[in-house]
């Protein structure tokens, strides 16, 4: 499997060694789409009309997902994995379990909220640049931070004139370019229909970033307006009639997370050396532990799902990216662009004393962020609960809002406050066994990583264990009390009344959730005010200086590094080789029934066993195409040049988790859902005839159907 990511990535061209991304390359901006570039190879390119139909198509699970409006009545369509919170909630509730069994809402009114969930819509796009630009002109390494943090304070409120609207300041090309994003914000979200976790997840672990798939990662949920009714939008996209074939033209238009194209050597050495081994331990012991949990019983193991289902993607992922950068091949690759990049910069002297000590100034930074991190990760990022997050959230939520808006934290800024609110007050089931477990677990981490002598250990813990701590915490809170509406809207409980009651209410309360979080706060608080001024900050000022020393030597005619902000990318349906054999693009439903057996993770649910002699078997179930994807691109619809969708990306292949990194189009692959498998499923599977009726309904976008929008 290393020698098939070694060849995957050996031949790629970063864009800071060539400026332009070549072949297929690039998660690009809607703003600087390379139209020119897509019509000399594919024949024709997107007009302005049709990124923008497309741009208000697509939308964002603020959780860290994409998706895409495919109704004119606010239906929305993602992944089964990217509702799994919302469908174990909701079974919390409805005392069912909607993973196992499936959920569909066979008229309007059985659509239950999820709770918790913002989807966003992208509206506008702004420079910002020289505002932010002039805010950190000239200051000292350890103002960078603070003074960035309230720029973009300001920035954000002065945009969000509503609670309807969320505004982010994006960070492009690491500091090269800054844009303002305005979203329109929707809380009410609802679940629609969602299959069988055994169908979602077919092939569970071992299928898992691998090709032929055999999955149908799908959910549909929908958007709901303040009047409490399906909220009525302009633009979605059309199905297609599925007639898509190996080497036709496809988009995706999705979320992606994060990569590290653009980080420098000493960077991704970090990474490689530090990084990702302590996160693969972790993720390696969290599944250990979820593992045993789930062994308590039926009613553990599904109020436990998701989050093994997490941490086993995440350590897959981060073994995938920890073998590319490991490849000596690679690493000489990388070493390679940096140091043509540096001679070019040191061969220019007005270059050269701009930027020429950029790279060795990253290099301090990174160390020193190596002695911090440890503490930092462990105080601010745990203990992992819940009723902790609740409680931490609470605290610092009365904490911040006393300061100016630009001093506080970046969470607790007024333009995200209405998230966070949302966050916080959501009626999510919270199970006390399981609160308990977790927070023992992490507190026992944060003891090895501190060590029993840290001050932190040492008050806090006094002489009780984890498990003590952690069991009077939780039993003795009353923070799982909140009273909601039918609307799901917080009305009461103690919850509610510490988030309005704000700092007076919360230094009152003798919540012992709080009383854990009010314990822990002033050294995380001060490890991350370290972290921000010390590492963080300094470093995000160096990143700037590299931006901009790639633009003086390559322009700016280059995607930046994934910000889990809408992206388009471009390629097609195409296979590829992997040991020295052939992988057609198609499976089909054939297939699927074919590598079925009785066993785990490749049972079939009961209603695709019955439903077999009404399904066409030729259909086509999933597909691959050279679109360069990574994390938070699942649930992105896959797209035709008419703005059709053709599919549903669900996850990469094998060779895709050096993408972090580089891309290679002879072997990265995106993996979609078939369109057809989609309808097929809904209406011969599941009976969900009115979806079926639904989205493949005439496009309602304005000035007629997305095809007119299309150069040809």
């Amino acid at each position: 499997m290393k020698s098939i990511r070694t060849r995957a990535l050996v031949a790629l061209c970063t864009v800071t060694l060539c400026g332009a991304a070549a072949a297929d390359e690039g998660m690009w901006t809607f703003n600087n789409f390379p139209a020119a570039k897509v019509a000399q190879k594919y024949g024709d390119s997107p007009t302005q009309a049709w990124l923008d139909h497309v741009r208000l198509s697509s939308v964002r699970i603020a959780g860290g997902c994409s998706a895409s409006l495919v109704s004119a009545q606010g239906l929305v369509m993602t992944n089964h994995h990217c509702a799994r919170r919302c469908i174990e909630d909701l079974s919390g509730i409805a005392g069912k379990d909607y993973n196992r069994d499936g959920y569909f809402a066979s008229a309007q009114v059985d659509e239950p909220r999820c709770p918790g969930m913002e989807v966003d819509q992208l509206v506008e796009i702004t420079d910002v640049t020289p505002r932010m630009e002039q805010a950190t002109r000239g200051l000292p390494a350890e103002s960078y931070a603070d003074a960035r943090k309230a720029v973009t304070a300001a920035i954000e409120k002065q945009c969000a004139t509503s609670d309807d609207f969320r505004c982010e300041v994006v960070s492009l090309y690491r500091g090269g370019r800054y844009e303002l994003y305005r979203y329109r914000r929707f809380q009410d979200i609802r679940l629609v229909f969602a299959p069988e976790d055994a169908i979602a997840f077919f092939g569970g672990d071992p299928d898992n970033f691998n090709f032929p798939r055999y999955d149908l990662d799908v959910s549909f949920i929908r958007i709901y307006g303040h009047d409490g009714q399906p909220m009525a939008m302009d633009d979605h996209l059309a199905w297609s009639d599925g007639s898509i074939r190996e080497g036709d033209v496809t988009f995706v238009s999705g979320n992606p997370g994060r990569t590290s194209r653009e980080k420098t050597l000493a960077q991704l050495d970090d990474e490689r050396d530090f990084t990702l081994p302590r996160h693969m331990n972790f993720a390696s012991e969290m599944r250990g532990r979820l593992s045993e949990y789930q062994h308590r019983g039926t009613e553990q193991q599904r109020h436990s799902n998701e989050d093994l289902f997490g941490y086993e993607n995440w350590l897959k992922a981060m073994k995938g990216e920890h073998a590319a950068l490991a490849d000596p091949a690679f690493h000489a690759k990388l070493a390679e662009a940096e140091r043509q990049l540096r001679a070019q910069v040191a061969a220019r002297p007005e270059l050269a004393a701009a930027y020429g000590a950029a790279w060795d100034r990253v290099a301090a930074i990174v160390k020193r962020g190596q002695e911090m991190r440890p503490e930092y990760e462990a105080l601010e990022y745990g203990p992992d609960s819940e009723l902790f997050h609740i409680a931490r959230g609470l605290l610092r939520h009365g904490d911040e809002l006393v300061k100016p808006n630009g001093e506080r934290l970046k969470e607790y800024a007024d333009a995200r406050l209405p998230q966070l609110r949302q966050d916080l007050l959501a009626e999510r089931p919270i199970y006390e066994e399981y609160e308990i477990a977790r927070l023992e677990w992490s507190l026992t981490r944060m003891r090895e990583d501190l060590g029993a002598d840290h001050p932190v250990i040492k008050s806090v813990f006094g002489r009780r264990s984890p498990a003590e701590i952690a069991r009077t915490a939780v039993m003795g809170s009353r923070l799982k009390d909140v009273v909601t509406d039918r609307d799901g809207n917080a009305t009461g409980g103690l919850r509610k009344a510490l988030y309005d009651g704000g700092k007076a209410a919360v230094d009152a309360s003798d919540d012992p959730m709080i009383a854990l979080a009010r314990a822990l706060d002033p050294a995380a608080r001060a490890i991350r005010r370290r972290f921000e001024t010390e590492v963080e900050g300094p470093l995000n000022q160096q990143e700037e200086l590299l931006a901009r020393a790639r633009f003086a030597v390559f322009g700016l005619a280059t995607y930046p590094d994934a910000t889990f902000t809408l992206r388009l990318s471009y390629g097609a349906v195409e296979g590829y080789r992997e040991k020295g054999r052939t992988v057609p693009p198609f499976t089909t439903l054939a297939g699927l029934y074919a590598r079925s057996t009785d066993a785990e993770p490749f049972a079939l649910p009961p209603s695709w066993r019955a439903a077999r002699s009404r399904l066409r078997l030729e259909v086509p179930m999933n597909f691959v195409t050279s679109n360069d994807i990574i994390g938070g691109n699942s649930g992105s619809p896959v797209i035709n040049r008419r703005a059709e969708i053709v599919g549903l990306v669900f996850d990469g292949n094998i060779q895709s988790l050096g993408g972090e990194y580089g891309f290679d189009e002879t072997v990265n692959r995106t993996v979609a859902v078939h369109s057809a498998a989609l309808l097929e499923a809904l209406d011969k599977v599941y009976g969900a005839q009115r979806l079926v009726r639904e989205i493949i309904g005439p496009a309602a976008a304005p000035g007629g159907s997305a095809r007119s929008t299309h150069a040809r």
